[in-house]
């Protein structure tokens, strides 16, 4: 005596596109829950199985079977969805590689504004009166104190304040910016 899956078989090798309905509507539901012990995904799964049922009815995949087709639906869900899941981890490590990229360069940017900030200190700094310039990067590039930098200068504590002062107020005014963001 033949089994069920036998017959459907015999009808399926015969055409017979209700047979076909028959099989859909007996596994669809089964392969596409078997489908989920490999993905997280139910609308991913439900689309391997829909996949799968479309090529084995279009290329007639059923013609090859000789006595059941259970165990190669389900071995085709196993194998289709492990695919489609290397597929996604492929296109998401392009992605990520894409996103680090632009990172990479959007930081190569910022460097380049940095350093051209920089230059700009650095040259409004040169372009202050020598006594002022001669204070400023005492205190701000050699990190001095002020009591430090009088007796280096052998001025008093408040010429150096005002010195300091005067920089800063310069250097503000020019550059639009705080100094010490980028003496920190």
């Amino acid at each position: 005596m033949k089994s069920n899956e036998q017959l459907m078989l015999e009808k399926l090798k015969q055409g017979e596109p209700k047979a076909f309905k028959e099989l859909f509507d007996l596994y669809y539901i089964p392969l596409s829950t078997y489908a989920l012990k490999y993905c997280d995904s139910f609308v991913m799964a439900e689309d391997i199985v829909q996949d799968l049922f479309v090529k084995f009815w279009d290329e007639k995949l059923y013609m090859k079977l000789e006595d059941t087709i259970a165990p190669y639906l389900y071995k085709s869900v196993k194998n289709n969805t492990l695919l489609a899941l290397k597929e996604k981890s492929k296109f998401s490590f392009i992605e990520i590689e894409k996103q680090v990229n632009k990172l990479i360069f959007d930081e190569d940017l910022d460097t380049k504004f940095i350093e051209d900030e920089k230059k700009k200190i650095h040259n409004e700094i040169e372009a202050l009166p020598l006594k002022s310039k001669e204070v400023f990067k005492a205190i701000v590039l050699d990190n001095l104190k002020y009591k430090e930098v009088a007796t280096l200068f052998g001025i008093s504590i408040n010429t150096v304040k005002t010195h300091h002062s005067r920089a800063l107020k310069q250097l503000r005014n020019v550059l639009e910016i705080t100094i010490l963001f980028f003496f920190i």
